[in-house]
């Protein structure tokens, strides 16, 4: 692969996966808000202040930065043989990533929210 193909699958992987990103970002808030409300007040208490904020800060950021691993295996799939099947069907990693950061954030919600 040279350097113009290899910019061109770069671009093509920020054009479909940044737009996704919202929808990623959506699915984790609601699950936290969802634990948030089903805890509540009890997580008002313990989570409505400056550290609680800032960690649940560290965390969003944490998850966009794992969702970037969804651009080696799309720019690493784009260089194969696959790549026309691949472009077709890469919206199945964003399913699979959606679930996995899904159950991470519901178990770190849990444990955050949980009524003592």
């Amino acid at each position: 692969m040279d350097l113009r193909e290899f910019r061109e699958s770069l671009t093509d992987a920020i054009r479909d996966w940044e737009p996704r990103r919202i929808l990623y970002n959506v699915v984790l808030a609601a699950i936290v808000l969802t634990y948030f409300g089903l805890n509540y007040p009890a997580s008002k208490e313990s989570w409505l202040s400056l550290n609680g904020g800032l960690f649940i800060f560290m965390l969003a950021v944490l998850a966009n930065v794992a969702y970037c691993a969804a651009y080696v295996a799309d720019i690493f799939a784009q260089s194969s043989g696959f790549r026309l099947v691949w472009v077709k069907y890469r919206w199945i990693l964003l399913i699979i990533g959606i679930l996995f950061a899904g159950t991470i954030t519901r178990f770190f919600a849990l444990a955050m929210f949980a009524s003592p």
